[in-house]
């Protein structure tokens, strides 16, 4: 015997975190899945969530009979209505007493796709619902039983298909793939050479779309790439630069040391400048076109706007996108009558108290993004105002503070959320933030700095860059100073090359 404490976390707290720290489009579809399988959750009419909770819902039960959530006020009504119309409340559910057998056998007719023409709902969903997208290796497959190739090379070319990846590379040597090849898989029926392994690969380089796919490094992919291009083009001088660049002067070209490449191939600047427009066309990721990829659109939670006449910005909630819910009234009348049978009560108690979970803990998300969201619009006047150069610092546990919540809830609230502002959709973490202290005293967070360095350099001399060191000297003189190295870091974290590969000719 011992005794101890311990802390856990009930379900619908968990529920709740996971509720909290969702973006605006899994809620969506959380709820739609709530919708599907929680009959005692149902949509009301208008739009929005502005009375999510529901407005004449009772508060159910669980089984044990202590009273879950909310609007105890509106389950005391409907447990007086059938404690004082005991008739009324037994003929208006009679039909659902029936033996479980026959309840069973009514619940699936009504789920039976009716005679007269009429598809089922979930059947008509599942049936217009968009098929998984082929695989790269299931597209090339296709593509090469397709092609009019040698018989004896397609299970070879269908073995080297295999070993593609999914940028279109073929990154196995061909040894590797001879030595984990199927007995008997050559073409004289034993094991394959490298000759016939040549030979399937360039079948497979020629014949598969998009080109390039096959290649075994970038020089080889981008050389596939202008030949197919000299084909459409039918202009082989066009591409001869281009070609020569590629195959002779990569190494240089990845340095951008442009007037070696000129004085080596003979080219003048602008020559050498219209085959590098031509170079950019081409892909170095060819497989990358095969891959469907579907980007959600961001959806903001919460919208800023600015009220010019109190000269103030102010936030609300997205919330029309979401459905309008409730507890069904009907379910809730027959989680208190008892002259439903036991076992179907306690399971519409059950389901009643997850669906007013839900609802809760939508409630609680609502409060806690505008809350947040309301400490940031007022701490971040100065960004709505002059834009990204002006963020402040702004700790994640000074607004917990400020309203008097744990930081790990502040997180969760911001996590994949955005604002629609006057200055487009902004990431609601973006503006938490560290920061330091210019020469004038001010507080400068990190975010202000990564912008002016970008305004730096949008704005310097291409023909000349700037050095780090220099960089470091020119947001001094805009009264930040950070380190070479930071303005370094920041500048590989805003995805922007040294001076000598922004160096333009």
């Amino acid at each position: 015997m011992r005794l101890s404490q311990q802390m856990k976390l009930a379900p619908h707290m968990i529920q709740s975190m996971e509720i909290l720290q969702m973006p605006l489009g899994q809620l969506e579809e959380r709820i739609e899945q709530e919708l599907e399988s929680n009959a005692t959750l149902e949509l009301a009419e208008g739009d929005g969530l502005a009375a999510i909770a529901p407005d004449d819902g009772a508060t159910p039960t669980d089984p044990s009979g202590g009273a879950v959530g909310t609007n105890s006020e509106d389950f005391e009504r409907l447990e007086d209505f059938g404690q004082n119309n005991p008739e009324a409340a037994e003929n208006e559910y009679e039909d659902r007493r029936d033996p479980p057998d026959r309840q069973r056998e009514r619940e699936y007719e009504d789920r039976r796709p009716s005679g007269d023409g009429e598809v089922d709902a979930k059947s008509e969903a599942m049936a217009n619902t968009a098929s998984r997208p082929d695989s790269p290796s299931e597209q090339l497959r296709e593509q090469w039983l397709l092609t009019e190739v040698d018989p004896k090379l397609r299970p070879l070319g269908e073995l080297i298909i295999g070993y593609i990846e999914d940028d279109g590379y073929l990154r196995t040597p061909l040894p590797t793939i001879i030595e984990k090849s199927p007995p008997g898989s050559g073409l004289d029926g034993g094991t394959p050479s490298i000759e016939q392994m040549e030979r399937a690969l360039k079948a497979v380089q020629l014949l598969l779309e998009p080109p390039g796919i096959g290649a075994r490094d970038m020089r080889e992919c981008l050389l596939l790439q202008i030949d197919a291009k000299e084909v459409e083009t039918e202009d082989d001088m066009a591409w001869a630069l281009v070609r020569k660049i590629v195959a002779e002067h990569l190494d240089d070209l990845t340095q951008n040391r442009r007037p070696k490449i000129a004085q080596k191939t003979g080219a003048t600047m602008d020559e050498l400048n219209a085959a590098l427009d031509r170079l950019k066309t081409l892909r170095l990721a060819p497989g990358r076109e095969l891959i469907q990829t579907s980007e959600a659109a961001i959806v903001p939670d919460v919208f800023v706007e600015y009220d010019a006449e109190r000269d103030r910005y102010y936030a609300y909630l997205n919330d029309r996108r979401l459905p309008n819910l409730r507890l069904n009234q009907e379910y809730a009348m027959m989680a208190k009558d008892r002259a439903v049978p036991k076992p179907t009560r306690e399971f519409i108690k059950t389901n009643l108290g997850n669906a007013q979970f839900l609802l809760e803990a939508i409630e609680q998300r609502k409060r806690t993004v505008l809350r947040v969201a309301e400490a940031v619009v007022a701490a971040q006047r100065d960004f709505f105002d002059y834009g990204p150069q002006s963020i402040k610092p702004l700790p994640m546990t000074k607004v917990a503070e400020q309203l008097g919540i744990h930081v790990a809830t502040v997180s969760r609230a911001v996590a994949e959320k955005y604002l629609q502002t006057p200055r487009g959709i902004v990431p609601l973490r973006k503006f938490f933030t560290g920061g330091t202290v210019n020469e004038e005293g001010e507080e400068v967070s990190w975010e202000a700095i990564k912008a002016a360095l970008s305004d730096v350099i949008e704005k310097e001399d291409k023909h000349n860059p700037l050095s780090d060191d220099q960089l470091a000297d020119e947001l001094k003189k805009r009264g930040v100073e950070i380190a070479r190295r930071t303005v370094a870091k920041y500048r590989g974290q805003l995805g922007i090359p040294t001076g000598r590969l922004r160096k333009a000719y």
